[in-house]
């Protein structure tokens, strides 16, 4: 007697009849949801971010703001065209150790030699150019391989050794210290000609010879490349079918941009136009973020950062990642030492000394980059570098004590590890760490 009933050879893989599964359910991104809802739909994603603890940059552009109104009020030359533009002249130097730190920190280790490296090139520079007659550019190049070279050497006992980060650096932070010491030990100093690269980032150089025009091109420049960048990635998110931005928020983010940028160039025009040293620096930032957020190397960095073990099961070479990183930081503590010598136009044993280290820190993690790894972008470098250069401009201004400046920036700096270390609790509770 046959039956109606059809079997399936399980042993193969087959499923029985009836225990076929029902089809599965799309499930559709919150995110896209949101964003149908239109201006409300994006008060909704802001508040569900705040309650999960996802607070990106908002509370450290919201002390930029008190900060400038602050010290407007008490001084009505800080938000004048020359402090403006003698703010992003500044920070330029420390900002740049701020972008390889960054790196270090998105791995959640520390890098305690940055200064000290940034000293040591300037003082190598000067013994090239100098003392040996060599061609500034090809000096500049040699600096930044050896800072290079440095960085991976840390990086090297971190990786393949284990010795701990901390002391490594710290190490270098005395022996690279007083290697630049024994180099400067018969003057202690030694002039650097304000010719070349020198000229280029020092106080008197401005982006198109202080021409009006410059800070207009460099606005439309940075206004475009957002616009055709944002658009670009919406037209590539639609096609792999992914969350993306839709046109009108992609229009008011330009355009916001736009009055920022603009303003900002009026201002520096009012002066002398926008220093060099700034536009070679957001140059950098632009570079670097691409690497970080567009490329392999830069995912590699996050997921190191995020967790060694899932990184090494995943086939990452946390080793070499981990070199990588460092040798990076010794490349931009060298270039930053090279703009601070800039500035001075001279290397002397002063030089990557005094609160140079605390600051390029501070600037990295208050601009929102954690020291618990894996969260943040160079972007902080400017950010946080903003808001230090301004205190001290601010502090400046009112005839402080420079005590008060370190008691200050010790307490933003306190506030902002206090905001990450809530924030990923929050985020944790909320199951979205």
């Amino acid at each position: 007697m046959s039956s109606d009933k059809t079997t399936v050879d399980t042993s193969k893989g087959g499923v029985p009849a009836d225990e076929v599964l029902p089809p599965a359910v799309e499930v559709i991104d919150p995110r896209l949801l949101v964003r149908e809802q239109g201006f409300r739909g994006y008060i909704t994603e802001f508040k569900r971010r705040v309650k999960g603890g996802e607070l990106g940059s908002m509370p450290v552009i919201a002390a930029l703001i008190i900060i400038f109104v602050v010290f407007q009020l008490a001084n009505d030359r800080f938000l004048s065209a020359n402090n403006i533009s003698n703010i992003g002249y500044y920070l330029a130097g420390a900002g740049m150790l701020s972008i390889g730190l960054v790196f270090v920190l998105l791995l959640g280790e520390i890098d305690l030699s940055v200064a000290s490296v940034s000293g040591l090139a300037a003082a190598i520079f000067a013994v090239f150019t100098t003392t040996h007659g060599m061609n500034m550019w090809l000096a500049v190049l040699l600096t930044i391989v050896i800072g290079v070279a440095i960085g991976a050497i840390h990086g090297f006992f971190l990786a393949k050794i284990g010795v701990p980060a901390f002391v490594v650096t710290l190490a270098g932070f005395l022996g690279w210290n007083g290697l630049m010491l024994w180099l400067l030990r018969k003057t202690g100093s030694i002039s650097i000609a304000d010719t070349g690269p020198i000229h280029i980032v020092d106080q008197t150089s401005f982006f198109m010879n202080s021409s009006i025009a410059g800070a207009y091109i460099l606005a439309t420049v940075g206004v475009a490349a957002m616009l055709l960048s944002s658009l670009a990635d919406q037209a590539r998110r639609r096609k792999a079918g992914v969350p993306f931005r839709p046109t009108s928020e992609i229009l008011l983010r330009t355009v916001l941009l736009a009055i920022v940028s603009y303003a900002l160039a009026i201002v520096l025009n009012n002066s002398n136009g926008v220093p060099n040293a700034l536009v070679l620096f957001l140059v950098v930032l632009v570079i670097c973020d691409y690497v970080v957020r567009r490329t392999t190397f830069g995912r590699k960095v996050f997921a190191v950062g995020g967790s060694i073990e899932a990184s090494s099961r995943a086939g990452i070479s946390v080793p070499g990642i981990r070199i990588a990183v460092f040798a990076i930081a010794g490349g931009f503590a060298a270039l930053g030492g090279l703009f601070i010598a800039g500035q001075i136009q001279t290397a002397n044993t002063q030089a990557g000394s005094g609160n140079l280290l605390m600051l390029a820190i501070a600037a990295a993690v208050i601009g929102g980059t954690s020291l618990f790894g894996g969260r943040g972008n160079v972007w902080s470098a400017l950010i946080g570098g903003l808001v230090i250069q301004s205190i001290q401009t601010g502090l400046d201004l009112l005839n402080m004590d420079v005590s008060i400046q370190y008691m200050i920036t010790g307490g933003v700096l306190l506030a902002a590890v206090v905001i990450d270390s809530v924030s990923r609790r929050t985020q944790r509770t909320s199951g979205r760490a």
